[in-house]
């Protein structure tokens, strides 16, 4: 039997609508939820998925502004931006397209924008709030969508053993604290590259995370039957069978789906989600600002 699946579009769907109710009682008090999305350089991947964000925010009604900046553009540059959205009273989130020119400390600009206005949940404040197990603050969008969706398809997390394969500060890490945190209560094991064998530390669990950017990595024989599999993963992979010459793959293999409850898909699960949780820190950015 195959695996039912985690659907994100129709989850970042009702999301969607959550939020619609939201941002007219803003529009009512006289504020307009703002993105400011900021990219540097001709990355086609990266403008892919700002135009992704750009047309939700249009959907939704959320205001937008897009930030183009050539590659060659110096750190200096980039932190005046920054440090002018941080200033601009109708900004609410400030998002920086990664990945940044080689020539940039990604991690140091991340670290400039106000944590009010850190809609991508990157910050060390917001990360801090989440290790103290709080999630007032802006929650990074992959993970809080992965929880979201397991709460869209009923999985019930309480003292079940998860698995989180990857430990990036972007994805795994803040993915095990959500896993962990009370009212999820899951108990978290976090595989990475120096574990001892992954794959026997996969089957004992009734719910996997795989983030780590590894294509097609964990295989049917590392899941336990019936377990729930969330796919962060997403890979472009040579394919000459393909028109275009490749294909998208996650870092579940397929043939999963014939084991566990639960898969999500590539394209369509996490990424939506992502966007969603995007839309929904930006709106919520704005309730904050509105309410101090």
């Amino acid at each position: 039997m195959s695996a039912q699946r985690l659907d994100g579009k129709a989850c970042a769907s009702q999301v969607e609508a959550e939020l619609l109710d939201r941002i007219t009682h803003l529009t009512e008090r006289g504020t307009q939820p703002h993105l400011a999305v900021v990219i540097v350089g001709d990355d086609p991947a990266s403008h892919v998925y700002v135009n992704s964000k750009i047309n939700t925010c249009k959907r939704l009604g959320i205001r937008s502004t897009h930030i183009a900046l050539p590659s060659d553009t110096d750190e200096a540059s980039l932190r005046q931006h920054i440090l002018a959205l941080n200033e601009a009273d109708d900004v609410h989130g400030i998002l920086v397209q990664s990945p940044l020119p080689a020539h940039m400390d990604e991690e140091g600009l991340t670290d400039l924008i106000h944590p009010d206005k850190d809609v991508d949940g990157f910050h060390p404040q917001n990360l801090g709030r989440l290790v103290q197990g709080r999630t007032d603050g802006m929650l990074p969008c992959t993970p809080s969508g992965v929880m979201r969706m397991l709460r869209w398809a009923g999985v019930d997390l309480k003292g079940k053993r998860a698995v989180v394969l990857g430990r990036s500060r972007i994805v795994g890490m803040p993915a095990a604290l959500l896993l962990a945190a009370k009212g999820a209560d899951a108990t978290v094991t976090v595989v990475h590259s120096r574990t001892h064998d992954a794959a026997a530390v996969c089957r004992e669990a009734d719910v996997v995370v795989a983030a780590v950017g590894r294509p097609d990595m964990v295989k049917a024989d590392w899941i336990k039957p019936g377990a729930v599999v969330v796919d962060v993963g997403i890979n472009r992979v040579d394919d000459a069978t393909r028109e275009r010459g490749w294909r998208l793959a996650g870092d579940v293999d397929p043939a999963v789906s014939e084991v566990a409850e639960w898969l999500s898909p590539v394209p369509g699960g996490v990424g939506p989600m992502t966007i969603a949780m995007l839309m929904e820190n930006t709106v919520r950015a704005a309730e904050q600002a509105l309410d101090r």
